[in-house]
């Protein structure tokens, strides 16, 4: 099970994928998670009121701030990348269902920014962390052991 986790292709193309979401991510939670560059902090965000009418709400909202913040670091290492991607997509989904989809598509009350990062996690669940990735270098490795 864990192979096929970490298992990637050695291409180029994941990198900037990761880099992208990784660090939007890593900001994002951040600002929900340690209340830095202008963020509520966590308390405060997960006394918020949950999209979808989720209960008990400081759950769900607690359990979106940490998988923004912490699927963010695992896809910018490239380690677990399909799990640190997978934490992104249910966030991304509850977001475009939930908050944004009455704005329409374009932006600025729209969900195409939300729609882009989800199917930039979509694609890095498919092909995991690619070139300088964590995964990459577990996966070579665990290769050698055999």
């Amino acid at each position: 099970m864990f192979q096929q986790i970490i298992a990637t292709a050695p291409t180029w193309i994941n990198l900037p994928l990761r880099l992208a979401l990784g660090l939007i991510f890593i900001g994002n939670g951040s600002q929900k998670v340690f209340g830095v560059w202008g963020g509520k902090g966590l308390n405060e965000f997960m006394a918020g009121a949950p999209p979808l009418g989720l209960r008990p709400a400081w759950l769900w909202m607690g359990a979106a701030a940490f998988s923004e913040f912490i699927g963010g670091v695992l896809v910018l290492l490239g380690f677990l990348t399909r799990l640190g991607a997978l934490m992104i997509v249910p966030v991304m989904l509850v977001a475009i269902i939930g908050v944004l989809w009455g704005g329409g598509f374009f932006l600025p009350k729209g969900f195409e920014y939300a729609f882009a990062l989800l199917c930039i996690a979509l694609a890095l669940v498919i092909a995991g962390g690619g070139r300088l990735s964590v995964d990459e270098k577990l996966m070579r490795s665990r290769g050698r052991r055999r």
